[in-house]
């Protein structure tokens, strides 16, 4: 299903999509919120239905900073059993609804987050939909006392690793860690692979969302909102 539009810029096709995302919404209860630039329109669009939800818990540190501003309450996770929807944007989603995600650098409490939720809605621009995973640069967060052997480990199946970098050093996730960025993959088996790299010692989490993977992808085009379900 397409939404009839015209031409829209990125920006307005974030707006869109999270917009759009606010039908899944299901009133009187919690949201789960993820992060991002895309997720940031969702924030700004569930202000508007604020006093129809219970809440939210929330990916990240900034999220909640956004949420919180805007008069929505943010519940910590080990305060929910479960949630009904999780809303998230994602940095590729293939055919199937498995996605890359972590471009943020939240890609841990992202998981945490979307495992306790029933359905995942992707809201994503059209550049982010991909034939096969890894064209964008895989993040992986890592122990940093292991972050040279994981890339060790990634060169051996013909990727190459970095620690990814802010303001001259390692960037620190919302957790404490570290994040490899990963190129040259090809991710056929996105199932497979997210179990294999989870078990490596001094992996905390894996940018592959395959076993928490979409229901639903919003996906922001020129023609507007196409609905993708999986």
């Amino acid at each position: 299903m397409t939404t009839p539009a015209a031409s829209f810029s990125q920006d307005e096709l974030k707006a869109l999509v999270g917009q759009a995302a606010l039908a899944y919404v299901v009133p009187g209860e919690i949201v789960g919120v993820g992060t991002g630039s895309t997720v940031n329109k969702f924030i700004d669009a569930l202000a508007t239905v604020k006093d129809r939800i219970a809440g939210a818990v929330s990916s990240s540190v900034a999220s909640t900073e956004r949420l919180k501003a805007l008069g929505i309450q943010v519940l910590d996770a080990n305060e929910v059993t479960r949630l009904s929807v999780y809303i998230d944007g994602a940095d590729e989603i293939d055919g199937a609804g498995y996605m890359v995600k972590g471009g943020g650098a939240a890609l841990t409490r992202e998981k945490i987050v979307a495992a306790l939720a029933d359905r995942f809605i992707c809201i994503a621009d059209a550049s982010k939909r991909v034939d096969v995973l890894g064209a964008f640069p895989l993040p992986v967060e890592v122990i940093p006392m292991a972050a040279g052997q994981i890339a060790r480990r990634f060169e051996a199946l013909g990727g190459q690793a970095q620690v990814r970098m802010k303001d001259g050093a390692p960037l620190v996730t919302d957790n404490g860690q570290h994040i490899l960025d990963v190129r040259g993959l090809k991710i056929a088996d996105p199932l497979a692979f997210e179990s294999e790299v989870n078990q490596w010692p001094g992996v905390v989490t894996v940018g592959v969302f395959a076993h928490q993977k979409a229901a639903v992808c919003l996906l922001g085009t020129p023609e507007g909102v196409q609905t993708l379900t999986y």
